[in-house]
């Protein structure tokens, strides 16, 4: 059985941000999502689809940051997997991404 970490829950340091890591099994790949941002990607195996997920949420970040837009955006709570037990939840995990503001006048 999976643990449920709190939901909605986001950390951040100075250049890390801390959120939560779904990955969900959709046929013969592995969809990851991140649940307070409401992003997602999908590899071939689950590390991949980790991989791909950190990748999509810094360059999320980087595009609401240089706009000026609000970067936090949860699932809404019926597609949330933690809350939906039809959906195949592989694995819950923390995700963290580095990220550096580059100030440019």
């Amino acid at each position: 059985m999976l643990s449920c970490p709190r939901v909605g829950a986001v950390a951040q340091d100075s250049n890390r941000f801390r959120f939560t890591g779904s990955v969900l099994r959709e046929g013969k790949q592995f969809v990851s999502l991140c649940l307070e941002l409401d992003v997602a990607s999908a590899g071939r195996t689950i590390r991949e689809a980790k991989r791909m997920l950190a990748e999509a949420v810094s360059l999320y970040l980087e595009v609401c940051f240089e706009n000026n837009l609000p970067h936090l955006r949860p699932v809404p709570r019926e597609e949330d997997p933690r809350l939906n037990p039809k959906i195949e939840l592989v694995e819950i995990f923390p995700l963290k991404v580095d990220f550096k503001v580059h100030a440019v006048a």
